[in-house]
């Protein structure tokens, strides 16, 4: 069962494959809407985190962006990720902060790929020659 929930996404079935993307981006979605109550902007005008339901949407954006990575490849923690709670941010900032969006998107965004590439330096090597070998040799691996 492990090997399952471990293994790269493209060796399994394609209906698996999307079924784990949408269940992520689900996850992502609910993060956001748990952690962020209705009607509050979870970023001030300032740019601080309000509270503490910013660092556990952060924490579990991370830690999924990496259990993302680990499986799919390198582009898909932004889609799965990133992009579910930039449309719901988007959508209550209601355009009166487009800055502030904007900023909080790359950071999101950012962080996801960071978690992502870190997931995919604990991957093992199956034989496959990527880039992803330079990357986490030089991290000492």
């Amino acid at each position: 069962m492990t090997e399952k929930l471990l293994s790269p996404l493209r060796t399994r079935p394609w209906p698996e494959r999307w079924l784990t993307r949408m269940l992520g981006a689900g996850v992502a979605t609910g993060a956001y809407v748990i952690c962020v109550p209705a009607g509050s902007v979870p970023v001030s005008v300032a740019g601080e985190v309000s509270g503490g339901g910013g660092v556990a949407l952060a924490v579990i954006l991370v830690f999924l962006a990496g259990y993302v990575g680990h499986r799919d490849d390198l582009a898909w923690p932004l889609l799965v990720v990133a992009v579910p709670p930039a449309v719901l941010m988007y959508v209550s900032f209601e355009s009166e902060q487009p800055l502030a969006w904007a900023f909080a998107t790359l950071v999101i965004g950012a962080g996801a790929l960071i978690a992502a590439m870190v997931g995919r330096c604990f991957r093992p090597r199956c034989g496959e020659e990527s880039a992803d070998g330079l990357l986490c040799a030089a991290a000492g691996r």
